[in-house]
């Protein structure tokens, strides 16, 4: 009589119960549980569609034309090979306008996810201000506007209109593609990323063509912002929208400069 009862003692679970468990668990996760594990797998066929398209340097709005200041600190001599350039972006990206930009998506997008309109206008109005000069805010709110008219055009969705209803003034470009991707049910965390790869990579293809540099080298200079993007994106997630403030403060000074220029080939 031994044996059986040691036999029945260690015998597997059923399947199904830690099925009931995982259901159970699934439950009582908090609001946004969801989007955030949703964030962390394969992206849908059609989501991803929507994001290479949008954020393809062939969409019409324009970014090929700015260079965020590069152009200028490549005349004063900032920037004047791949190296330079590398740590250029990389401070942008950790503390600059790249920064502010990821802190403002992430809100931007759960207030349009939540249809929370006053969070919304909030967000819209602060990255309007945020700006440290004119060419600043026309490359982000003109690139905002094109953006908007063309997802309107072809992809629309209610919640661009929830955005107009929300905040009257000119948006801004990470406002615009957020409120976008949340609208058509994109997953949070994959949009920012893809945002902050395309800011990188619409800088980069500047400074190939000012510095000059070879295509290959501006290849690697996008492998090597791997990190720095992702890091960027997972610590704006969990930044509150006063964190939008940045301190490269050369970044906005090439910006002013860059106003008064006398020789220019982008308008920022």
């Amino acid at each position: 009589m031994g044996t059986p009862m040691r036999s029945r003692r260690s015998a597997p679970l059923p399947r199904a119960l830690p099925r009931r468990r995982r259901r159970a668990r699934s439950a009582a996760r908090a609001p946004g549980q969801e989007q955030s594990d949703a964030a962390g797998q394969l992206l849908a066929p059609a989501a991803l569609y929507r994001l290479m398209a949008w954020l393809s340097p062939s969409f019409p709005v324009g970014a090929f034309s700015y260079s965020g200041g590069i152009e200028w600190a490549v005349q004063a001599g900032d920037i004047r090979d791949a190296a330079t350039l590398r740590g250029w972006l990389s401070t942008v990206i950790e503390a600059g306008a790249g920064w502010s930009d990821a802190v403002l998506f992430a809100q931007a997008f759960r207030a349009a996810a939540e249809k929370d309109d006053t969070a919304l206008g909030a967000v819209a109005e602060f990255a309007a201000a945020l700006a440290p000069s004119k060419e600043r805010f026309l490359e982000t709110t003109a690139q905002g506007a094109a953006f908007l008219a063309a997802v309107a055009a072809a992809w629309p969705c209610p919640a661009l209109a929830r955005l107009a209803s929300a905040w009257d003034g000119p948006v801004c470009y990470p406002v615009a593609v957020a409120v976008a991707a949340a609208g058509h049910g994109l997953a949070r965390d994959a949009a920012l990323h893809a945002y902050l790869h395309a800011l990188a990579s619409n800088a980069i293809s500047a400074g190939v063509r000012l510095v000059p540099l070879g295509q290959t080298d501006g290849q690697r200079l996008l492998m090597a912002l791997e990190p720095v993007v992702a890091a960027s994106a997972q610590r704006a997630l969990a930044a509150p929208l006063d964190a939008a403030a940045g301190c490269a403060f050369r970044a906005d000074l090439a910006s002013l400069q860059h106003e008064t220029q006398y020789t220019r080939l982008f308008r920022s």
